[in-house]
């Protein structure tokens, strides 16, 4: 029989009732072993929906459970940190959340107790395992040859809760549930960049290699918050990010890849139609373009998969390293900055909270 992780999800809000909770009971290689929150209203009408074998009020309890293997870090961004050191120091392997953390100085002490626990680490960037991503990062790496110029946008909608209410499940919400000390929608231009703009930035990465430095202009206007952002690649690549909330129109998130030997376009759908991107590749040597199919959308439960393999077969990790999760926190550091003092901002000078 096929070995599966049994994982342990912290937090029962609503990220895991919209896509952990289901991707640990259809994964192929893991299973839902046990949640933990500290609302028990909350905690025991998800323990009766979901069926795990383990259900806790405690952190430090679950961490204790010589039978857990791995924790899904399914909370407000302020506890990411603190939370996987504690998995990490427990010897538990580690899914975390988007973004990895909210500053600096937080996610390379994280960073440093990864490197002693000698455990998996992975963050949430959930859109590496979108098939039509995937298959524009193959083609990129074997055929393309040098990427001359990348553009990529994720546009939310004023029109995205009516939409994703209808496919989403019933969002159950306690008033018991642990919060941070600060809203984190109290302020929305941090709120957009850390909730959307690491999604970009790791798009961007995971195409285009590291960025070096960014040139970025924010526009508050009309109740939209709209960053243009030019980017320095390390590899020479011209770039250019537009994040833009809310857009009147669809969801709108996509990209542009002008190469050497051929092009890439995407066209992104909101996460919770579970839809793979739709993406055309040109290959300039026969003057064609293709399209995959990416008939499995279900990019939790995959990156989940993904995730379980390099731990139960010893393989290198497929997603995003804690490596990547602290550029992304730079990169969005050095976006801000550069808006508010209207220069170009290397990643490198970066310092402090978003």
């Amino acid at each position: 029989m096929t070995a599966k992780l049994n994982v342990g999800v912290l937090g029962c809000g609503p990220i895991a009732q919209a896509g952990h909770f289901e991707s640990c009971t259809k994964a192929s290689n893991a299973r839902l072993y046990a949640i933990c929150d500290v609302a028990a209203d909350l905690r025991e009408r998800m323990a009766w929906t979901h069926a795990p074998e383990k259900s806790y009020g405690d952190y430090d309890e679950m961490l204790a459970d010589p039978k857990l293997d791995a924790v899904i870090i399914a909370t407000s961004d302020a506890f990411h940190v603190p939370a996987s050191i504690k998995a990490l120091k427990a010897g538990k392997h580690v899914l975390c959340e988007k973004p990895v953390g909210i500053g600096l100085e937080d996610v390379l002490e994280l960073e440093r107790e990864v490197a002693l626990s000698g455990k998996r680490f992975q963050v949430g960037h959930m859109k590496r395992y979108d098939i039509g991503l995937q298959e524009a990062k193959r083609f990129i790496a074997d055929e393309m040859g040098e990427i001359v110029a990348l553009k990529a946008w994720y546009c939310d909608s004023t029109h995205r809760y009516a939409m994703t209410d209808a496919v989403q499940p019933l969002i159950v919400k306690s008033a018991n549930a642990l919060k941070p000390s600060q809203d984190p929608k109290a302020d929305l231009t941090r709120y957009y960049m850390l909730a959307h703009g690491c999604h970009l930035v790791d798009t961007a990465r995971y195409f285009a290699g590291d960025i070096t430095a960014v040139n970025a202009r924010l526009s508050r206007n009309k109740g939209m918050h709209c960053w243009f952002v030019d980017v320095d690649f390390a590899s020479g690549t011209l770039g250019h990010l537009d994040l833009t909330v809310a857009v009147r129109m669809d969801w709108h998130e996509g990209f542009q890849i002008y190469g050497q030997n051929g092009s890439v376009t995407g066209k992104t759908f909101n996460p919770w139609y579970y839809k793979t991107s739709e993406v055309d590749i040109f290959r300039e040597r026969d003057g064609q373009s293709y399209r995959p199919l990416g008939a499995d959308g279900h990019f939790y439960r995959r990156q989940l998969e993904g995730f379980a393999r390099a731990i139960l077969d010893d393989v290198p990790l497929t997603g995003a390293g804690i490596e990547d999760g602290i550029a992304s926190v730079r990169a969005m550091l050095a976006i801000a900055t550069s808006a508010a003092e209207g220069r170009k901002v290397r990643l490198d000078e970066v310092s402090g909270r978003l």
